[in-house]
């Protein structure tokens, strides 16, 4: 692994993505850049394998930003014994010269809708506080099987049913651009009468956790999931980058499920190369898994493209939707227009279900959801009431105690949908608009256009104050209306971090391409990646911020 880099001085983190040496070629992928001036960095695979650092040393600076960053929230569970054990583990193969692999002494984070054998699951809400899984989810295992070191769970909306991350139970998480200089030197002055540190901005979600961590320089790589977005939504506040596989390339097996059918493991890193390395890691059939490919996956080197003459870039028309920020247009169609100067031709394109798309996409969420959420009934694992009356009024105690109102106003949404009166007009018309959604997509890529190129948010990450204004439900609507058509084709799709706003805030941008096709995918997204050299995050000053929000992390270790 070439690019899974570190800052060489970690009290003034400065490298988004550590991509070796600077050099122009295969190998590193990515150029020395930075604001204002270059960051020493280095190749942290490489840099283990020659020595020049150890794998217990680079779990112990994380660890020690881990605790730095504290104030953002992004860890729910830190499991530093385990880590520690793992990264001396790893540094023993080192020394005998037999690393498992190029993520061996890596540190990573996992979502905590991910179970984890030994470390508590919770999935941000109490009907899983104290949870414990006996087993790892298939990815957590392969990581490990890797040698990969895990540094803990992180945060995210409960159950993962959200777009912010500021729906569980362990409070919000705050966006590291949020304390970047970036950010500061652009923000309008805080008034008397405003409380201290109320212009933080959300990190997205819900695998808000996974994209601050990773953008905070805690890990280098971390796990999320993505239902309608949700691993490329907060990629594209938190300025990382967030890929989002194919539908049944990577196994879903041990992932607290919300929605079958569109579930998917995401993967958040500081650069394309990282994301390619770690789905060379994750791919491929489980028979822990019936819907994962059966297929053989072939992890692939992601090569320099330089010359794009050859690719036909689609510009969905239906993507330019109300609500889409000045600012997002703009950077969408330089983006084009840089596509259309380097000789790659760029087409409008139609996808007319795109319209029908967020109505059909939460008529089929909330059916699989009320599904799903039957399984938290007290009586096999997770909270349980005291309420002794009955098993039925135990069982209704355990679901109105464990659940918040977010999860439970979907649940009953679900049930209704699912009515035998409503079935047919409701669950069923979903089901075939979906179909038609998927086609518009097939019909697009067959008449020989190669990726798909369309904003992700309707603007930059907002204010925590101005987010919570509103509801769950229509923050949802708002901010999965982008993203969630790629699930429901089952689409592979990632965010490249592109610019900052007039805020210092990133913007993200969304590649989505063929079924199955991440090597091109992410090929191109590299190439585009390379072009834009988006800009380093500047936390110069981490401080612990003492306002109480991490009064529920622990530290865990494995059985």
């Amino acid at each position: 692994m070439e690019s899974l880099g570190v800052a060489a001085k970690w009290r003034r983190p400065g490298v988004r993505c550590g991509a070796g040496t600077g050099r122009e070629d295969g190998r590193s992928g990515v150029r020395r850049r930075g604001v204002g001036r270059h960051a020493a960095r280095f190749s942290a695979p490489a840099a283990l394998k020659e020595g020049q650092i150890t794998p217990t040393e680079l779990c112990q600076r994380c660890l020690a930003l881990v605790r730095s960053t504290q104030f953002l929230n992004a860890y729910i569970t830190v499991a530093e014994e385990t880590a520690l054990k793992q990264a001396e583990e790893s540094e023993k193969r080192y020394q005998r010269g037999q690393p498992l692999g190029e993520l061996d002494g890596i540190p990573i984070a996992v979502k905590d809708n991910f179970n984890t054998a030994g470390i508590e699951t919770t999935c941000a809400s109490n009907m899983l506080k104290g949870y414990i899984s006996p087993y790892n989810a298939t990815v957590v295992q392969k990581l490990l099987d890797q040698g990969a070191v895990l540094l803990g769970k992180t945060n995210l909306d409960e159950f993962a049913m959200g777009s912010g991350s500021t729906d569980g139970v362990f409070g919000p998480v705050r966006n590291p651009w949020s304390y970047s200089r970036q950010y500061k030197e652009k923000s309008i002055p805080r008034s008397d009468s405003e409380p201290e540190n109320s212009n933080w901005v959300i990190a997205g979600g819900s695998s808000g956790g996974s994209a601050a961590a990773v953008s905070a320089f805690t890990c280098f790589a971390a796990l999320g999931s993505d239902t309608g977005g949700s691993t490329r939504n907060p990629a594209a506040h938190c300025g990382v980058v967030g890929l989002k596989p194919t539908y049944g390339l990577i196994s879903r097996h041990g992932l607290i499920p919300l929605v079958n059918s569109m579930d998917v493991p995401g993967i958040l890193t500081r650069c394309v190369d990282d994301a390619a390395v770690v789905l060379g890691s994750l791919a491929g059939h489980d028979p822990k898994d019936s819907t994962t490919v059966q297929d053989i996956f072939q992890p692939f080197a992601l090569p320099t493209l330089t010359d794009v003459s050859k690719l036909s870039i689609g510009i969905p028309k239906e993507y330019h939707v109300p609500g889409l920020s000045s600012e997002i247009l703009a950077v969408w169609s330089k983006a084009a227009d840089l596509f259309k100067n380097a000789g790659a031709k760029v087409v409008e394109v139609s996808l007319p279900h795109t319209h029908y798309s967020i109505v059909c996409y939460h008529v089929l969420c909330t059916a699989e959801v009320a599904s799903n959420m039957a399984r938290f009934d007290g009586l096999e694992y997770g909270h349980r009431s005291d309420m002794s009356k009955s098993t039925e009024s135990m069982y209704a105690a355990t679901r109105r105690e464990g659940f918040s109102d977010v999860v439970r106003g979907r649940i009953l949404s679900g049930n209704y949908f699912l009515l035998k009166q409503n079935y047919e007009d409701y669950f069923v018309k979903a089901q075939k608009v979906r179909r038609l959604i998927a086609n518009d997509f097939v019909k697009v890529f067959g008449s020989g256009i190669d990726i798909l190129l369309t904003p992700i948010t309707l603007s930059d990450a907002i204010p925590y104050v101005e987010f919570i204004k509103e509801d769950n439900r229509t923050r949802s609507t708002q901010d999965d209306i982008l993203t969630q058509a790629a699930n429901m084709a089952g689409l592979p799709a990632v965010n490249v971090p592109t610019a900052l706003s007039e805020r210092g805030l990133p913007i993200g941008l969304q590649f989505i391409g063929r079924s199955f096709q991440e090597k091109q995918l992410l090929t191109v997204a590299k190439w585009f990646e390379k072009q834009v050299q988006f800009p380093m995050i500047q936390l110069e000053e981490v401080k612990k911020h003492d306002d109480g929000v991490l009064q529920h992390q622990k530290s865990a270790s494995f059985s």
